[in-house]
């Protein structure tokens, strides 16, 4: 009995995998093909022989370097900022007590119910106020933060950090600062490693906001440098996925050395349990 339902588990298991796959299986095949073949019934499911004449007609077309280092920039300062700034919030609300605390958190909370498009027109305006307007500090600093990662952290805190770990500590005279980078930090490796990634994977993939604020072509990012190749009257759908292709092979190369990460953490933490 236990040895059917195990193959019933890993043929669950392998069947998600591969349900999982075949979108950027599909995405892959469709950049190696014309837009003719792309259209073409029965669907060819093994890969052609356009990719180099695809990514040529991506380059031809678009900045796609300067669009790449653009959002590389953009994303990984932003990412580095949230780990930071949100686990230094999440460690306080769940480990120290100061007034206010949580009433506080709880308009932490009520701020992710809101939906992010309310915030555009008033997010615009107060970067026009402040001059960015088409720079780069208009996609990071309003990005630095978010309540998402706090709320994270704070659960992930409450439950992984001792407080006896922190009260011993204090009694080797470690201040505030010195118990959140010396003592916290280490134990939120694993929590981190998955607010990083999706934090990096949002930025990576964000397309209205820098639409909006961004207004000279020589710092477009990623997706809104791939939205222009759409055509008014007519799109190259082989040249639009080859691109799209391009554009999701590094978050496949960070998701992969991130999960390896996520996981040796967390079995590291198992042992020293």
């Amino acid at each position: 009995m236990n040895r059917w339902k195990s193959v019933v588990v890993h043929a669950g298991l392998l069947a998600g995998l591969l349900l999982s796959i075949f979108p950027f299986y599909w995405l892959a095949v469709m950049a190696t093909r014309t837009t003719s073949e792309i259209y073409s019934f029965p669907p060819r499911l093994w890969f052609g022989g356009e990719l180099g004449a695809n990514i040529s007609r991506v380059m031809a077309s678009i900045d796609f370097w300067g669009a790449f280092f653009n959002t590389l920039f953009v994303a990984s300062a932003v990412t580095v900022l949230v780990l930071f700034f949100d686990s230094l919030a999440g460690v306080t609300f769940a480990k120290f007590r100061f007034p206010g605390s949580r009433w506080l958190f709880i308009v932490l909370l009520a701020t992710m119910m809101a939906p992010s498009q309310l915030s555009l027109v008033p997010s615009f305006v107060i970067m026009a106020e402040f001059g960015w307007v088409g720079s780069f500090k208009a996609l990071i600093i309003p990005g630095m933060v978010n309540a998402f990662g706090i709320f994270w952290i704070r659960q992930y805190a409450q439950e992984s950090i001792p407080d006896e770990l922190l009260d011993a500590g204090r009694i080797d005279g470690c201040g505030f600062f010195r118990l959140y980078w010396n003592v916290s930090l280490p134990i939120l490796r694993p929590a981190l490693s998955f607010l990083g990634a999706f934090t990096f994977i949002g930025v990576w993939n964000d397309y209205l906001w820098p639409l909006i604020v961004l207004t000279d072509s020589s710092k477009f990012t990623l997706q809104v440098a791939l939205a222009s190749l759409n055509g008014i009257y007519q799109t190259d759908y082989s040249m639009v996925i080859a691109g799209t292709l391009m554009a999701v092979i590094p978050l496949i190369v960070l998701f992969l050395f991130v999960s390896r990460q996520f996981i040796s953490d967390i079995a590291a933490g198992a042992v020293k349990n």
